[in-house]
């Protein structure tokens, strides 16, 4: 029986770093996306609950699959045992970086 494998994906999102697991990681069909699937969170079971893991779950409930931006992508790390999915502040050189500004077409 083949093991299934489990990624770690680390991501920016408005001014945080997400770090999620998920079962399915690849570049999809929008050019310049990651697309993840297949999400996976702690046992329901715990007693020990992590406030920021609940704000992904609830935040992710519906999600079957989610895009992020390649300039987002912080890491992602095949893993052979999971963690707690997180959000923390952004911190280091990562949050020293300035978003890429959006270029609208002027209008004729």
């Amino acid at each position: 029986m083949s093991k299934q494998r489990l990624y770690r994906i680390q991501f920016n999102s408005q001014g945080q770093v997400y770090e999620v697991y998920a079962r399915q990681v690849s570049h999809g069909n929008m050019m310049g996306f990651v697309e993840v699937e297949k999400l996976v969170f702690g046992e329901k079971s715990s007693v020990v609950l992590d406030p920021s893991e609940e704000k992904l779950k609830t935040e992710f409930e519906n999600v079957e699959r989610f895009y992020v931006p390649l300039h987002a992508v912080i890491r992602i790390d095949e893993v052979s045992k999971q963690g707690a999915a997180r959000i923390h502040a952004a911190h280091g050189e990562s949050a020293k970086v300035t978003p890429f500004p959006l270029y609208t077409v002027p209008k004729p």
